[in-house]
């Protein structure tokens, strides 16, 4: 018994020993990351806020300085409404991937059997195309003259529909650059809930729809969490989709941002309009944090 315990000091002793070094080597690893977080883009941030308060001089070049002005402008009707817009493309395009991505995710997680993981790259594959890309050819198949007009013409359903410069196309173009970061989120919960729990549903004398609302939802909530957060930011700050597949009716934020700095030569006002835009990605993080905090707790 002594020589085991004497044994034991000597592991802590030698544990207490290795610590420094292990607390160094892990510092030394983390400090490359840490100084390019630091300089690329936290000092960024820090311009882009500073820059906010500043003005455009009589030669148009950005200047610092202490002024609410830029801030002030924001609140005009014509600003407000891109905000507005924004917010609700965001928000359809959240909800329209979401319920059109858990029943891909779910058929692939509880019914795909040996053939998952081809699903799943046959799903993930066509997202390694560049999302520019992507929203060119999204553009040319609903050109008035494009693909999908030409054959509505061939079967003499019409004429023709408009489909480009309308808020549908770009919500649509939406969906279908970021509905991927939905179905893999809940994908990853769906493969990781026990199945059995939904046979106990079954046997609580439920219906196969109650038995989903009841258990399979509540099951894969952190993944729907997930994929709303993954699908929510990107679409608020995107301007491809609205560029390419929409009109000066349909700009987003990021549209009027991208103006700013390069056509409006306003860079003081563009860098209000982002920070205004990181507030916002800032307050649905918080929710999203507090929000998964009281899914895991509940767990």
């Amino acid at each position: 018994m002594s020589l085991q315990v004497e044994d034991a000091v000597v592991d802590l002793t030698t544990e207490k020993r290795r610590s420094p070094t292990r607390t160094r080597l892990w510092g030394a690893l983390l400090a490359p990351p840490a100084i390019w977080m630091v300089v690329f883009f936290i000092s960024s941030i820090a311009i882009v806020v500073l820059l906010s308060f500043g003005h455009v001089n009589d030669v148009g070049k950005a200047v610092f300085g202490f002024s609410l002005d830029n801030y002030k402008a924001l609140a005009d009707p014509v600003y407000l409404k891109v905000l507005l817009r924004s917010a609700m493309f965001a928000i359809a395009t959240t909800v329209i991937s979401l319920v059109l991505g858990y029943p891909v995710a779910y058929t692939i997680a509880l019914h795909g059997g040996k053939y998952k993981n081809a699903l799943v790259a046959f799903l993930v594959i066509p997202f390694f195309a560049s999302y520019l890309i992507r929203m060119y050819a999204w553009s040319t198949l609903l050109a008035d003259e494009g693909v999908v007009n030409q054959l509505i013409r061939d079967t003499g359903l019409s004429d023709g529909i408009r489909f480009l410069n309308t808020p549908g196309a770009v919500v649509a173009g939406l969906v279908y650059g970021s509905i991927v970061f939905m179905v893999l989120p809940i994908y990853a919960s769906l493969e990781r809930m026990d199945t059995a729990l939904i046979e106990a549903g079954k046997d609580l004398y439920h219906s196969p729809l109650q038995t989903f609302f009841a258990v399979t939802v509540p099951a894969t909530r952190a993944g729907m969490l997930g994929g709303v957060l993954l699908v929510f930011l990107p679409a608020l700050g995107d301007f491809v989709a609205a560029q390419l597949l929409g009109g000066p009716s349909t700009y987003m934020i990021g549209n009027l941002i991208q103006q700013q700095f390069f056509e409006g030569h306003n860079q003081p006002l563009g860098s209000a309009l982002t920070v205004v835009l990181m507030l916002a990605l800032l307050v649905f993080m918080v929710f999203y944090l507090r929000a998964t905090q009281r899914a895991n707790r509940e767990t």
